[in-house]
């Protein structure tokens, strides 16, 4: 789908009028949705509520340095949940729908809290709340090639004892991928010189224990704290057989096995002082991931077999501390932050080839093992204030200073000074409209695991470390305008630019290296819409479609051939619609979800690639809201057969100034996915 279609789909859907609008209220800075609102989807949690919410888009938390000003868009109690265990989202998840108070939606100018812009959810729930639990049990399985999904499910439990409130859950994270197929190898003048036979599958199980404690302490003071232990195991089966053009025939077989466990402390506590309230917080993540990937090649011929095994044994750890004190004065709302994070790799990787009599013999492997630590401090000053006539303005100002180092190299720490900050403009000029501007100076994140060497065993392509490696930094420019329609439902469109420096991408190292590195310059523009259309001012209740639509236009410099191109892996286009019916005076459901997502190409030295899925993936399902207290749903995924695509073009060195060597192209079957849910409460 083209950009143009994208937008002229979300314009149709931006209009649907007025005819069926009342005469609007007094204009209010909020827009509440109560519980009956909900009743007709048989939520069973906060969170079903808030996905409900028409027109609203909800917005994960960032992956920012440390835990910085706020990005999710979502509160509870007014509160933003600063932690990195999933954030409010995650909370939501777990609180039953009958403690939800109600849902407001407000702009997040008038909110005081730094670093939100646009449309906000805030969850209020209820001052006495039922203890209580809920339970998801959402198995699949694929016709092909993949294992049974059997254990995906989660359960948690809400209560109060002894002035402490608490959530104990349990859930199983898990994924199941697989493919297969053939992969076509052309030389460049169009001769088919391989064909492979694949057989893919993977497997992904993470297993998430969490205990959630809250309090109230003297004097309006209030704390929580987070324990969160994760165990995960992710083995992947990746298996060919191959015929080739020169009679070489045979087989490659990869395995990888990551076998490894984190663990999360987050605590916070908040109390009076003076004008205001301070609040303090601290976090500490680790996470060992070990991870151990063997791919061998055999041959008809009965050639000795060739493989290379790569393992790496990695401890990534993060520690925060951050004080926050917000005051009001003069009508304005005050917040000044501070914040001192350590993050640090510590990786151990080797290399080993396969030798004649079957064993792996370690090779050098320069740069695979190392430490990097970066020390950062952060200080921010925001204040918001009302400006009259439906108009709120937020400044957000500050900088950070760090220092970044690769601790067992000989190359000095580096160290840099980055201003940063915000000023977000909101304006509800009635109750039909609302705006948002936001212009920020943002300074990005960056994988330490780029600092060291990382090879690719399928593709054979060798990443070297690179520890010049820095944060980008953009300014940023981003508008939203919403406009509701009565009751025919809601609609937003978001628009953004932004001018990168730093931006990360693939770059050359050395004389003939390539790694992950820093470009001077990008930029970014796209547009998005977000609509809700209700049907039962067109004749046919219950029935709501959900629509999002996007595209983007990420351009940068090629360090190669100087012409611009697109950045490398970015999301291009997008489109997520979701049509349900709730048949009345039944409780039974039924919809249709279709996705697309498409992908960039990765510009590497000596090749490029680029992998999508679809182009749509669709699913059709039917829900049945009360069996025995239950709510269970059936679902077919992938009607339409959306395949696996891969297109990988390999040159003989440097590709702006070596010849084709191959085209590779994959064009593989997914198959349809059968997903079957209960879910309860207790």
């Amino acid at each position: 789908m083209r950009p143009a279609a994208l937008l002229l789909a979300g314009a149709a859907l931006f209009p649907m009028s007025a005819a069926a609008q009342t005469t609007p209220p007094p204009l209010s800075a909020k827009q509440v949705f109560a519980p009956e609102d909900f009743t007709r989807f048989a939520p069973r949690t906060a969170y079903d509520m808030l996905v409900r919410v028409p027109g609203f888009t909800i917005r994960s938390a960032d992956q920012e340095r440390g835990l910085g000003q706020a990005s999710e868009n979502v509160l509870i109690n007014g509160e933003r949940i600063a932690n990195k265990t999933g954030g409010a989202i995650a909370e939501l998840q777990r609180i039953v729908a009958g403690n939800v108070e109600r849902i407001e939606i407000v702009d997040a100018s008038t909110l005081g809290i730094a670093g939100l812009a646009g449309q906000v959810a805030n969850i209020i729930l209820k001052q006495a709340r039922k203890a209580g639990g809920q339970f998801e049990w959402r198995p699949d399985f694929r016709a092909h090639y993949s294992r049974p999904n059997l254990f995906r499910g989660n359960v948690s439990y809400t209560g109060k004892t002894r002035g402490i409130d608490y959530t104990l859950s349990l859930e199983d994270q898990t994924g199941r991928g697989g493919l297969g197929g053939p992969e076509l190898f052309h030389a460049a003048d169009g001769t088919l010189i391989e064909r492979r036979e694949e057989i893919y599958h993977s497997e992904s199980d993470t297993l998430v224990a969490k205990l959630r404690l809250g309090f109230d302490g003297p004097g309006g003071a209030k704390g929580h704290l987070i324990l969160n232990y994760s165990p995960y195991w992710g083995p992947v089966y990746d298996f060919e057989r191959r015929y080739r053009a020169d009679g070489n025939d045979g087989t490659r077989l990869r395995r990888n096995r990551l076998d490894g466990w984190m663990y999360d402390v987050n605590a916070d506590y908040e109390f009076p002082l003076g004008p205001g309230r301070f609040k303090i917080i601290g976090l500490r993540h680790f996470d060992h991931e070990p991870l151990i990937s063997t791919q061998v090649d055999s041959f008809a011929s009965g050639a000795p077999d060739q493989g290379t095994r790569f393992e790496r044994n990695s401890y990534i750890t993060e520690t925060i501390a951050r004080a926050e004190y917000g005051w009001k004065m003069g009508g304005s709302d005050w917040q000044l932050s501070l914040e001192r994070a350590v993050n640090g790799l510590d990786q151990r990787g080797a290399l080993a080839r396969l030798d004649p009599q079957g064993r792996f013999v370690p090779v050098p492997f320069p740069g695979g093992s190392g430490i990097v630590r970066e020390v950062r401090h952060e200080g921010m000053v925001t204040f918001s204030r009302p400006l009259g006539a439906g108009i709120t303005l937020q400044v957000a100002g500050g900088g950070e200073s760090s220092t970044l180092e690769r601790v067992d190299g000989d190359l000095p720490a580096r160290r840099f000074f980055r201003p940063k900050g915000s000023i977000t403009l909101g304006w509800r000029p009635d109750e039909q409209w609302d705006l948002s501007l936001k212009l920020r100076r943002r300074v990005g994140q960056i994988s330490f695991y780029d600092f060291m060497a990382q090879p690719n065993l399928k593709s054979e392509r060798q990443n070297s470390g690179n520890a010049e490696l820095v944060p980008p930094q953009s300014w940023e420019a981003e508008m939203e305008v919403g406009r509701a329609l009565g009751a025919a439902g809601k609609t937003r469109l978001r628009a953004y630019y932004y001018a990168v420096e730093d931006i990360v991408d693939i770059v050359p190292i050395g004389a003939d290296g390539e790694g992950v590195g820093n470009l001077p310059r990008a930029t970014r523009f796209g547009l998005e819409s977000t609509s809700t259309i209700q049907f039962a001012p067109l004749g046919l209740p219950g029935a709501r479609l959900d629509a999002k639509l996007g595209f983007e236009i990420a351009r940068v410099r090629d360090p190669l051939t100087g012409e611009m191109r697109p950045i490398s892996g970015t999301q291009d286009r997008w489109a997520e619609l979701d049509f349900r019916h709730d048949l009345p005076n039944s409780d039974f459901a039924w919809g249709v979800t279709a996705g697309l997502n498409h992908n960039t190409a990765y510009y590497y030295l000596t090749e490029v690639n680029r992998e999508n899925e679809g182009p749509w993936f669709t699913n059709v399902f039917v829900e049945h809201k009360d069996v025995f207290g239950l709510t269970v749903r059936a679902q077919v995924g992938n009607v339409l057969n959306g395949r696996h695509y891969y297109d990988r073009q390999v040159y003989a060195g440097r590709r702006n100034a070596s010849p084709l060597v191959f085209r590779q192209r994959n064009d593989q079957l997914i198959g349809p996915i059968f997903t079957f849910t209960i879910r309860g409460s207790f």
